[in-house]
């Protein structure tokens, strides 16, 4: 895996996170203006302006994040002491941008729950659900891999090994993450889990722009939710999902839809046409076709159609013939006259 991650086009992967990225905004932005009918898997009716779940909720929780979150940059702490109003300005960014503001959205949310239905407060049960452990059968082994691993196969190597490597990579460049413990990691999540009737999971580039875009800068962030998982999940157990039921969609959508853009923001970094037009066409096959791995492999032969392209062929003697890349600084001064 470590190799493979090694060898693929910066291009490739990041017409990928691209895709991811948009996609997610996409979504993000159906939830807000419109109900949702998650087990049709369709949106229904557009969401009126009022209400508990209505768009003046998403829009002002949309606007307290920007107006506390910003683009998501960070702020120069060394600067100058001679540009007062500047020091001034990124002090009051810096306070700003201190406050958990998704956080609070979050549990402006859980507030809302309970107040569109107060029927939950009778509902909750506290202490854990019982844990049962599964008898899995070797046709259930047989139809799990056909029909549900085999197919998520290159979405998962994609999108939850190589694009999280390589946005971690981007995010912290002074801690290399390693594609192969990546993994594995998610290979023994879903085979210990499995035995207990646990869903699929993997990392996902997605959390990861997420948590980063709303704060998280280490591994402590991550140490801290789980905590809080494990928290909720002993004191509330399955009647927590009586509460995530009532969670407005408009808020949900609001901070999917940061993730989503912080994710296709890391695709900025392309400094050639060529390597823009490679992640443009894999983004957009990615996304019309509804399939990462028909984008990742229209991606690389792209690529490596327009390196074939760039083949220079000479012919050094009767019978014998070679090809050499031409390099870009010799393409450009053979136009000068």
């Amino acid at each position: 895996m470590s190799t493979l991650y090694r060898l693929l086009p910066l291009p490739v992967v990041r017409g990928i996170q691209l895709s991811q990225g948009l996609s997610f905004a996409f979504s993000a932005i159906k939830y807000i203006r419109y109900n949702q009918d998650f087990v049709a898997s369709k949106a229904t009716a557009p969401r009126a302006w009022l209400g508990l779940d209505g768009l003046v909720v998403a829009l002002s929780s949309l606007l307290f994040l920007v107006i506390f979150t910003g683009s998501g940059y960070h702020y120069d702490r060394n600067e100058s002491d001679d540009d007062q109003p500047r020091r001034r300005n990124s002090k009051r960014l810096r306070i700003l941008g201190s406050i958990p503001a998704a956080l609070i959205v979050f549990l402006l949310g859980l507030v809302l729950c309970f107040i569109r239905d107060p029927s939950i407060f009778g509902d909750i049960k506290f202490g854990p659900s019982k844990i049962g452990f599964l008898s899995i059968t070797w046709n259930d082994w047989k139809v799990g891999f056909l029909r549900g691993a085999v197919p998520q196969i290159p979405l998962s190597v994609l999108n939850s090994v190589i694009a999280v490597c390589k946005l971690s990579g981007d995010l912290f460049p002074d801690r290399e993450l390693s594609a192969a413990k990546v993994s594995v990691s998610v290979g023994v999540m879903n085979l210990v889990g499995c035995w207990f009737g646990a869903m699929p999971v993997c990392h996902g580039a997605g959390g990861l722009a997420g948590q980063y875009r709303f704060g998280a800068r280490s591994g402590w962030s991550v140490v801290y939710l789980g905590i809080g998982k494990l928290v909720i999940g002993l004191v509330f157990g399955n009647s927590f999902v009586r509460i995530l039921n009532q969670f407005p969609i408009g808020i949900l959508g609001v901070l999917l839809l940061f993730a989503g853009i912080e994710l296709a923001m890391a695709s900025r970094d392309m400094n050639s046409k060529e390597e823009s037009f490679v992640m443009l066409v894999c983004a957009a096959v990615s996304l019309t076709g509804s399939s990462a791995a028909l984008g990742f492999v229209c991606g690389i032969l792209l690529f490596l159609l327009l390196k074939l392209r760039k083949m220079e062929y000479s012919g050094s003697a009767p019978g014998f013939s070679k090809f050499k890349f031409e390099s870009t600084v010799d393409a450009e001064t053979s136009s000068i006259p």
